[in-house]
C-alpha cells in the first residue's frame, strides 16, 4: 500500500497544480500541533516569494480548490481544511477516508506495508566480538543494534547478511599460546619433534580459556620476554605454523560454542560467524595491488595510502595498510573482508555497526575500497557509530566491585528484577512466570537500549527498563497481552468481528488510535532508510498510549451496538498485529500473559 502521507500530497499536488502552481510546493509533513490539526503543508509560503503574492492568498485558492473537488472525490479524504495566517494549511482527514485505509491494510500482506528491497543484498557488520573472552556489557549495543536493523531489512524485502565478524587472528591468538605453553608445555603442540595428529579434544574448557587469555594479557605489561614470545606466536599463527593452526581450531571450536550459546539468549542471530581470519588470503594480492595502482606508498617505514579530500573540512590522516615490522592492521583485515563480500556478494549496500570511536578507521577503509575500486563509487557504505552505556553515575557501565560485568549476567539481573514484578502483581505458576520474565526481561533489555538515538550514550537504569510503566518495554508488552485478553473475553464477538469493517471515527480518542495506525508504513520505511530503532521504538510507544486512551474511553466488551462493537474489535486487532510486528523487527516478541 501507498504510505498515507503521500497520498495526502498527492491529493494536494493536484489542489497546487489546479491553481496554476508548481506541484512541488504541496509538501504535507505531520502537524506539531495535534490540537489544531493533523497533517500540514506550508507550500504557500515558499510559494509567495516565486509567484509574487501573499502566502494566505495562495493558501486560501488551494483550500478553495480542495473544497471545491469535494464532489468530484478527491477531496473526501479531507474532513476539514483550512488557510490560517500567514499561510499554512491545515487537514483533518475524513472518518471515512481513514477507516478505508486501516480496513485495506488488514486486508493486504504485511499490514500493507511497501518492500522496497526487491531481494538487494545488504551486508551488515556487528556483533564484533573476540573469541576466547565472554561477551560483556560492551557488546550489548552492537548486537541488538544490528540485529534489529537487519530485521528491518528483511521485512522490507532486502537480502540482508548478518556477519559477526569475530576478532579471531591478532596478537590475542599469540598470548594464549604462550600462556597455554607456560602452564602446559607437556602438550604435544610443543614439541617440534612431534610428528602424529593433534587431539582431536581441546585442551582447556571455556572457563579455564576465559581466565588463560586475561591472565596472558596482564603478564604481557609487565614481562617484555613474554610479549615477544606472544608475538613471535602470533606472526607464526598468521603463516600458517601447524601446531599454532590446531591451538587456533581448538580456541575458535570452544569460543563459538559460548558465543552462539549466549547470542542466542539475547535472540541475536548471524548468518555468518566469518571473523579477521577469512580475510588473510585475500591480503597479499591486496597489498600487491594498491602498490602497483600507485595508490599505497611507503612513510616512515610503513605502507599507507591517502584518502584525505580537497573537500574535506578536518584533517584525515593516511590508512596504514602495512606497519613498519610487517604486520597487517585492522584496517588491512577489513579490506580483505570487504574483497571476500564483493567476490561471494556483491551487496548493494553495507552497514557496519561499532563504537562511535572508530568513526576515522571506518572513514579511511571505505574510502580506500572506493579509491582502489573494490567497491562501486556509488555504493553506500555506512557506518553507525553507538555511545555507552552508562552506569547511573554517568561512567561506563561497570559491575559493583567495579569490574566490567559480563553480559549474562546482566541478562540476570533484568530477569530478576523482571520476576520480581510479575510475582507481585500477578498470580501465575512460578514456572510460568520465570519464562515469563525471560521473555519481558529481554524486551526491557533490548527497549532499554534501542529506545535511544544510536550514537548517543545513555544510562542503563534497571529499575526504569523493567517498569510496566512508561516508555519502556514491559509497557509496551503490557499493552499487547491487554489486547489479547480483551479478544479472549470476547471471542465469541470476535468471531463475528471478523467479517466486519472498521468504521469512520470523526474525533476522540477513537480517531487518534486510527491515526496512529496509519503511520505503520511510514514509521518502518522511515526508520530503516535512517538505520534508526528508536523511530521504531517512538512509534510503537506512540500507538500504544493510543489504544490504551482508546481502551480507557470506551467499553468495548460492554458495547451493545453490535456493528459498533464489531468494528472496535477489528481496530483492536489491528493494533495487536501491527505492535506485534515492530516488536518482532526490534527484536523481541509478547508474552500471552504477565
Amino acid at each position: 500500500m501507498e504510505k498515507i502521507l503521500n497520498l495526502i500530497t498527492a491529493e494536494m499536488k493536484k489542489a497546487f497544480a489546479r491553481c496554476g502552481y508548481e506541484e512541488s510546493y504541496a509538501k504535507v509533513v505531520l502537524s506539531n500541533r495535534p490540537d489544531l490539526c493533523e497533517y500540514q503543508c506550508n507550500g504557500a509560503m515558499a510559494a509567495a516569494k516565486a509567484y509574487k503574492k501573499k502566502p494566505i492568498d495562495i493558501a486560501g485558492q488551494v483550500v478553495e480548490s480542495l473544497r471545491a473537488a469535494r464532489d468530484e472525490g478527491g477531496a473526501a479524504m479531507f474532513s476539514e481544511v483550512q488557510a490560517v495566517m500567514p499561510g499554512f494549511i491545515n487537514l483533518r482527514l475524513a472518518g471515512g477516508f481513514l477507516a478505508g485505509y486501516l480496513n485495506g491494510m488488514q486486508r493486504e500482506g504485511k499490514l500493507g506495508l511497501e518492500e522496497p528491497g526487491h531481494g538487494e543484498t545488504i551486508i551488515v557488520d556487528y556483533g564484533g566480538a573476540n573469541v576466547a573472552k565472554p561477551l560483556h556489557v560492551g557488546h550489548l549495543r552492537s548486537a541488538v543494534i544490528g540485529e534489529s536493523i537487519k530485521r528491518m531489512g528483511n521485512f522490507l524485502g532486502y537480502h540482508m547478511v548478518g556477519d559477526v565478524h569475530l576478532g579471531d587472528w591478532g596478537l590475542q591468538m599469540g598470548l594464549i599460546i604462550e600462556e597455554l605453553r607456560s602452564r602446559k608445555p607437556e602438550l604435544p603442540y610443543f614439541d617440534e619433534g612431534y610428528q602424529g595428529e593433534y587431539p582431536s579434544e581441546p585442551p582447556f574448557t571455556i572457563g579455564e580459556l576465559e581466565e588463560i587469555y586475561p591472565a596472558a594479557s596482564i603478564k604481557a605489561k609487565g614481562d617484555e620476554a613474554f610479549k615477544e614470545r606472544a608475538q613471535t606466536a602470533t606472526f607464526k599463527l598468521q603463516n600458517g605454523y601447524g601446531p599454532y593452526i590446531a591451538i587456533w581450531r581448538h580456541i575458535m571450536a570452544v569460543s563459538l560454542a559460548d558465543l552462539k550459546k549466549n547470542y542466542d539468549s539475547l535472540d541475536v542471530h548471524f548468518d555468518l560467524w566469518k571473523g579477521e581470519s577469512d580475510a588473510q588470503p585475500y591480503i597479499p594480492w591486496l597489498i600487491e595491488d594498491l602498490q602497483q595502482k600507485g595508490l599505497a606508498y611507503e612513510s616512515q617505514g610503513a605502507l599507507v595510502v591517502d584518502v584525505a579530500r580537497d573537500s574535506d573540512a578536518k584533517e584525515f590522516p593516511p590508512c596504514i595498510i602495512r606497519k613498519s615490522d610487517g604486520a597487517a592492521l585492522y584496517a588491512t583485515s577489513d579490506l580483505g573482508t570487504i574483497l571476500e563480500r564483493e567476490k561471494l556478494y556483491a551487496p548493494a549496500k553495507y552497514i557496519y555497526i561499532t563504537d562511535k570511536r572508530q568513526e576515522l578507521h571506518f572513514t579511511q577503509v571505505f574510502r580506500v575500497a572506493k579509491k582502489a575500486g573494490y567497491v562501486k563509487e556509488d555504493t553506500p557504505m555506512v557506518h553507525i557509530g553507538f555511545g555507552t552505556m552508562n552506569g547511573k553515575d554517568g561512567k561506563p557501565f561497570k559491575t559493583r566491585d567495579g569490574g566490567t560485568m559480563r553480559l549474562e549476567c546482566l541478562i540476570g539481573d533484568i530477569n530478576e528484577a523482571v520476576y520480581g514484578r510479575i510475582r507481585e502483581n500477578r498470580t501465575m505458576p512460578d514456572e510460568e512466570a520465570a519464562q515469563t520474565a525471560k521473555t519481558v526481561g529481554l524486551a526491557a533489555l533490548k527497549y532499554g537500549d534501542l529506545s535511544n538515538q544510536a550514537a548517543k550514550d545513555y544510562i542503563f537504569d534497571l529499575e526504569r527498563f523493567s517498569s510496566f510503566e512508561g516508555n519502556t518495554g514491559p509497557y509496551i508488552l503490557y499493552t499487547i497481552v491487554r489486547i489479547k485478553s480483551i479478544l479472549a473475553k470476547c471471542k465469541e464477538a470476535s468471531g463475528q468481528a471478523k467479517e466486519a469493517r472498521i468504521l469512520a471515527a470523526e474525533g476522540g480518542t477513537e480517531k487518534g488510535l486510527m491515526l496512529e495506525l496509519s503511520k505503520y508504513n511510514d514509521a518502518l520505511l522511515n526508520a530503516f532508510a535512517e538505520a534508526a530503532p528508536h523511530k521504531v521504538c517512538q512509534y510503537v510507544y506512540d500507538l500504544a498510549n493510543a489504544f490504551n486512551g482508546f481502551y480507557r474511553d470506551n467499553k468495548i466488551l460492554a458495547q451493545e451496538d453490535k456493528a459498533l462493537q464489531a468494528s472496535w474489535i477489528r481496530l483492536i486487532t489491528l493494533t495487536k498485529d501491527v505492535l506485534a510486528t515492530c516488536i518482532h523487527v526490534l527484536g523481541f516478541e509478547a508474552p500471552d500473559q504477565m
